[in-house]
């Protein structure tokens, strides 16, 4: 079964396990808009990745983290948030994709990861999958060990549980 993981939003990422081996890696794709060149997600983009990694004949699943407003974020940049967490929705709808919600807070706790620093999750997946150390090397990479591990929670507690 190959899974999606999903880390919303336009510095995010995602991530295609099947079942607990990454087949791929890939940061939010983004394109300009309007004459200040805001970033939006690119909903054809994203339908491409997810399409070049689906096999007919296989069960997919999409597993995207499912975060709130935080306290002192701006109201323009909650509304571009919430723009790309409807469009990863009705790319998976369209696509007749199930898609499954995970809190932060449930997929950290999982992984060990509560009150750690953020780049916490850098170190864990490196430590699962050494041979994607040269893929992971940036700061900014946090978001993708975020989606593998979101994947990877899916496997290792929804997967488990159908078995």
């Amino acid at each position: 079964m190959r899974i999606i993981g999903i880390d919303p939003g336009l510095s995010g990422a995602i991530a295609i396990l099947d079942e607990k081996k990454v087949v791929g890696i890939f940061d939010m794709p983004v394109m300009s808009e309007g004459k200040k060149n805001k970033r939006q997600l690119n909903s054809a983009q994203l339908v491409s990745i997810i399409k070049e990694h689906k096999n007919n004949n296989e069960e997919m699943a999409v597993v995207v983290e499912q975060v709130n407003a935080m306290p002192g974020q701006g109201v323009t940049s909650m509304f571009n948030f919430g723009q790309s967490f409807g469009a990863i929705k009705g790319v998976c709808a369209a696509l007749n994709l199930p898609i499954y919600f995970v809190r932060p807070s449930k997929w950290k706790k999982h992984f060990e990861l509560i009150n750690s620093a953020k780049d916490a999750s850098r170190t864990k997946v490196i430590e699962m999958y050494p041979s994607l150390s040269n893929q992971l090397t940036r700061k900014k990479d946090v978001n993708k060990t975020d989606a593998i591990l979101i994947a990877r929670y899916y496997v290792e507690t929804r997967l488990r549980d159908k078995n």
